[in-house]
């Protein structure tokens, strides 16, 4: 076997394989004879058919499924030898050969880049240093008392922080457009639920109110057939209704599973959830910050095949999300091309520095992290016994805990800055 390696553009690689023509006959008349002992043909007996029938019947399929073989050995004992590390499958051509004495074909394909981590020592990390002050659980509960806020009808002018409940239709130049019509909509004042200029022709509007508001999209609006563009809306005010917080009694208490302890329970039960999500929230963001700091300290070329391939994961998710079925309706691949490098290009700085530093999955912070996982259940055994015995999960925790222990390697290494933000701010509220 021959094999001839060219450096195309990037991390392309093309490389030529010949294999002697005679290996391959030798194959395929073997399969040939061993098809004639089993086949079975209208006219003759098993075992019985003619060589030159078996040939002309079967020949053309046994050759291809020998060529198939060929190729599939001969690639991975190639790829061997070169100590090449493909990024994916190879496209393969047959090749025109200079002899009849050769079987040749071009196996086209990508390879992971070869490069050292830089910048280990120098990384520079600004990590928010967020508190819960007495504020912050003030404005939680206000928040959660809005939530169960009620909504009465009131027969005055609307005020800010009013709702006034909204049938509408609009059109552009004439022309009604899709989305542009609406039937008892809510709407609130000084939210931002609307465009501006709708919400400035509700102002001080009142029940049986009817309004005809000029409405310009912004050029930057989400529907492109709607950005720039200029709307005429004919609005119908069918009624305005005021605010009604409810009251932190023992009804709405026990709607958050307080029974005792009055209020100072329920602000104590507040902080302690809030302290749960500000330490997920900071250990992600600070996650985010060190692997931005990597990538910022180490550009590398990545292969196309594993951004086409994370593009298209992307988009399933999304589709996932979205409750779409058909990729038509979707976005586009294109879209999801930037994050796609960016989580291919981290994956593989990660993998170099786990095998660089030799990192190993540290087996105590394994079962830290299945008692964390089967905390929440009712039978958190059972559950940590369906982990162990299933080998996928397993290897989900596993390369969690090793990614924990890469950023914690991470942070050892750089220099960390503290910026005081606040709750609200941090926590995007």
């Amino acid at each position: 076997m021959d094999i001839n390696v060219e450096k195309t553009e990037g991390l392309e690689r093309k490389m030529t394989v010949r294999v002697p023509a005679n290996d391959i006959e030798r194959e395929i008349d073997a399969r040939l004879v061993k098809v004639g002992r089993t086949a079975r043909l209208k006219g003759f007996r098993p075992g019985k058919i003619p060589p030159k029938v078996v040939r002309q019947r079967f020949g053309g399929q046994v050759r291809q499924e020998v060529l198939s073989d060929v190729i599939n050995q001969s690639y991975s004992r190639a790829i061997a030898q070169e100590q090449l590390q493909p990024a994916g499958g190879p496209s393969i051509e047959a090749a025109p050969s200079d002899s009849a004495e050769h079987f040749s074909y071009v196996a086209t394909f990508e390879v992971y880049p070869d490069f050292e981590l830089k910048g280990l020592d120098g990384l520079t990390i600004e990590a928010p240093k967020v508190d819960i002050a007495d504020g912050d659980v003030n404005e939680m509960v206000e928040r959660l008392r809005d939530q169960r806020a009620e909504w009465n009808p009131v027969e005055r002018k609307a005020a800010p922080g009013d709702r006034a409940v909204i049938t509408f239709s609009g059109s552009i130049d004439g022309e009604p457009f899709e989305g542009g019509s609406g039937e008892d909509v809510p709407v609130e004042l000084g939210a931002g639920q609307v465009l501006p200029d709708l919400e400035k022709a509700l102002k001080g509007t009142k029940a049986g109110d009817h309004k005809t508001a000029k409405v310009k999209f912004p050029k930057d609006y989400g529907a492109e057939n709607l950005a720039g563009k200029k709307a005429l809306f004919e609005v119908d005010v069918t009624r305005i209704e005021e605010k009604t917080l409810p009251e932190i009694d023992a009804e709405f208490m026990a709607a958050f599973g307080v029974e005792e302890g009055g209020e100072e329970a329920l602000r104590s039960q507040i902080r302690e959830n809030m302290e749960r999500e500000l330490a997920e929230r900071t250990r992600a963001d600070l996650k985010q910050r060190v692997l931005d700091a990597l990538l910022d300290a180490n550009s590398i070329e990545v292969p196309k095949t594993l951004i086409h391939q994370e593009s298209h994961a992307l988009q399933r998710e999304t589709m996932r999300r979205m409750g779409v079925t058909e990729t038509e309706k979707a976005p586009p691949v294109s879209v999801f091309e930037e994050a796609a490098t960016r989580r291919v290009t981290i994956g593989l700085l990660v993998q170099e520095l786990i095998r660089s530093q030799e990192l190993t999955v540290d087996p105590e912070r394994v079962e830290e992290r299945l008692k964390e996982v089967a905390a929440p259940f009712q039978d958190p055994d059972e559950v940590v016994r369906i982990y162990r015995g299933n080998q996928e999960l397993m290897s989900q925790i596993e390369s969690n805990v090793l990614e924990d222990q890469v950023i914690d390697w991470l942070l050892d290494k750089a220099k960390v800055k503290d910026k005081l933000t606040p709750f609200a701010e941090f926590m995007g509220l």
